[in-house]
């Protein structure tokens, strides 16, 4: 699966539990570490911990993929699920706003998934 199409999933599956404000960055020309950023938000740390979940099971379940690592999901104030090509990251809102990723990442262009075909 290429990286890009990761994202897509990661987002989709993000969007299976109500995630927020959901944004993909595609880094791969201005960091070493990663080549797309997932960016999303939950409600509360239970949102926050689903959201995390859903993708980390779905990237399982489906595809056999598995995080190199995950960090706060016991906390559920800021999830990470570092896929390597695809680091993904959900935060309440007020840790959002702190850490301000989008703002750290100005100069990445954003991924606009393409909207579903009509049923």
């Amino acid at each position: 699966m290429q990286s890009k199409d990761r994202a897509l999933l990661c987002t989709h599956l993000a969007l299976e539990k109500k995630a927020l404000d959901l944004k993909i960055l595609e880094v791969n020309g201005l960091s070493s570490l990663t080549d797309y950023l997932v960016i999303a938000s939950g409600t509360s740390d239970r949102h926050v911990q689903a959201v995390a979940e859903e993708i980390r099971v779905g990237l399982k379940r489906d595809h056999g993929i598995h995080p190199l690592a995950v960090e706060g999901m016991d906390d559920g104030r800021w999830v990470l699920l570092d896929y390597g090509d695809v680091m993904v990251h959900v935060f309440q809102p007020e840790v959002r706003s702190f850490y301000d990723l989008e703002g750290l990442w100005s100069e990445a262009p954003e991924v606009v998934p393409e909207a579903e075909e009509p049923t």
